[in-house]
């Protein structure tokens, strides 16, 4: 099984309530994951930026196998480049043209 989260909160707890249903994911031995992916765009940027409140959690995930793609027009917006986000972060040119693809790819879709 393949799940895509979507984090796009601005709120601080609902994106720590986000990356932490994706690590249970991530620990739950009754479900056979294949891919865990988190695409971040406009407020759920945060904790994907190398100082931003989360990042070690995301950096956590990122050992665990998850996937992180940020969104390419969110960094633009907020003047940010690929050198401001956590290492191991991917990005995407759109986060919602990456949340389509994925789906069509199979993947389940969740938004905390």
């Amino acid at each position: 099984m393949q799940t895509v989260f979507h984090l796009i909160q601005g709120d601080p707890g609902d994106r720590k309530t986000a990356l932490t249903i994706a690590e249970n994911l991530t620990q739950d031995e009754t479900v056979e994951m294949d891919a865990i992916e988190v695409v971040a765009q406009a407020d759920g940027i945060e904790p994907l930026t190398a100082d931003g409140e989360g990042s070690d959690h995301v950096r956590s995930l990122l050992d665990d196998g998850v996937a992180f793609k940020a969104c390419g027009n969110t960094l633009d917006m907020e003047d940010l480049d690929e050198a401001d986000l956590v290492d191991g972060v991917e990005t995407v040119p759109s986060g919602a043209g990456e949340l389509t693809r994925l789906q069509d790819e199979g993947y389940s879709y969740i938004r905390p």
